[in-house]
């Protein structure tokens, strides 16, 4: 008796199973469990401040152009660090993309690359994004670390970590547009 219990249980998780990898519904369900999943951005509740050492922070652009994060001192700052093989990071490119075109010329973007060169290049040309796409020549600040992708990070004019996300966001949404906005106004 206990065996048959046991063999339906199996059976019914086993179809359950099926039901969510290959079925519209199971779709639905994945498509639901990873917006409820990615939470919106985590505004800081305690001030974390970029130091004068923090900001001698090397960069090389996709184009083979040197940066500094020096020279974004005194504006707003949008840091996320990503990777193409990271789906979460893929997830929330659009969203980025969308930020990025409406706040482009307003806020500095930096999408801080994970993986080689090619492997960006033709992803962000298959996709056909526009964002400003750099490598870190030397150690990120350690106020900017993380172990997590997606991780992104907003800073304003003073060098204030305002928002530290890990894990994906939707980041074209009212909440971070009021929180962008606030901080270009200051």
């Amino acid at each position: 008796m206990k065996f048959k219990k046991i063999k339906w249980l199996n059976i019914i998780i086993i179809l359950g199973i099926v039901v969510l990898l290959f079925t519209p519904i199971g779709r639905y369900a994945r498509g639901f469990a990873g917006r409820l999943l990615s939470s919106g951005s985590a505004v800081m509740k305690r001030e974390l401040n970029l130091g004068v050492d923090d900001y001698n922070w090397e960069l090389t652009g996709l184009d083979g152009q040197s940066f500094n994060l020096e020279e974004a001192k005194g504006k707003v700052v949008f840091i996320n660090f990503w990777a193409t093989w990271c789906p979460p990071c893929i997830a929330e490119m659009p969203s980025l993309q969308k930020l990025n075109d409406r706040y482009g010329n307003k806020v500095f973007f930096l999408f801080i690359a994970q993986d080689d060169r090619d492997k960006v290049s033709e992803f962000i040309k298959k996709r056909g994004y526009d964002l400003p796409v750099y490598y870190s020549n030397s150690d990120a600040p350690s106020l900017l670390s993380s172990k997590t992708l997606p991780t992104t990070y907003v800073l304003d004019k003073n060098g204030k970590i305002i928002v530290a996300q890990s894990g994906a966001a939707d980041w074209d949404s009212e909440e971070v547009h009021k929180v962008l906005d606030g901080l270009l106004g200051q």
